[in-house]
């Protein structure tokens, strides 16, 4: 096991292991606890009760977070023609509209948080798969980042805002980002409140136990468990 020093030790204590805190109770310990020199990121994270090697099962969506991030968000979008001029009006930091970009990309370059595309260059975009996969940066129709041409401003602009999205992964866990400490307790409940809303909204009709155990902690900081009845009822 992992030794933590001090800093990490002392936040710790002013956890009860054993108590599952009120949404609001629990944002406030999360940024005490924080202990990074920089203005760490707010974590949660969701135990679920369901199977990820089923279909039927899965969950995977965008939630519009009320605060955002806390960050700059580099948009790139895989458009061609018209659609990469609208993307490059409507603010896209990168247009992957040509094979120099593609061979860039296909060669490991990610320096991009959101990848949107067109539908007419999914073709080409699903064969950097092994790249974008496995970072989470595949454009998907369930998560907002294929859209036509016309709506790519509005895309690009709630990306931009601060649209985070979940999924289940492998492990049967989500793991949501919902802001920086620095956004104090208030906002970060806000965020909490539309990523859990969003959440039970995507419940699978095949789960039957959904949401098992929710914890929130801050980067490098000890977890907060959270009352689940309640974090899923604001």
């Amino acid at each position: 096991m992992a030794k933590h020093g001090k800093k990490y030790r002392a936040a710790a204590e002013k956890v009860d292991r054993d108590t599952f805190y009120a949404p609001g109770d629990a944002m406030k310990l999360a940024v005490e606890t924080s202990t990074t020199s920089f203005d760490s990121t707010i974590e949660v994270h969701l135990r679920m009760g369901l199977d990820p090697r089923k279909a039927d099962q899965q969950v995977r969506d965008t939630v519009n977070l009320p605060h955002g991030l806390g960050k700059t968000v580099r948009v790139l979008v895989f458009a061609a023609g018209e659609g990469a001029t609208i993307a490059r009006d409507a603010g896209a930091d990168i247009i992957a509209d040509d094979d120099e970009m593609l061979k860039k990309i296909q060669g490991g370059w990610t320096e991009f948080d959101i990848a949107i595309a067109t539908p007419d260059m999914m073709g080409k975009a699903g064969r950097l798969g092994r790249v974008l996969g496995p970072r989470n940066l595949m454009p998907n129709p369930k998560a907002g980042t294929v859209v036509k041409a016309e709506d790519l401003p509005k895309a690009i602009d709630e990306a931009k805002d601060g649209r985070g999205e979940y999924r289940l992964d492998k492990t049967a866990n989500i793991h949501a980002p919902i802001g920086k400490a620095s956004f104090g307790t208030e906002k970060l409940l806000d965020n909490f409140t539309a990523l859990m809303n969003a959440v039970v909204k995507s419940r699978p009709a095949a789960a039957k136990v959904y949401i098992q155990r929710v914890t929130v902690a801050s980067t490098m900081g000890p977890g907060v468990k959270v009352d689940a009845n309640q974090a899923q009822s604001l």
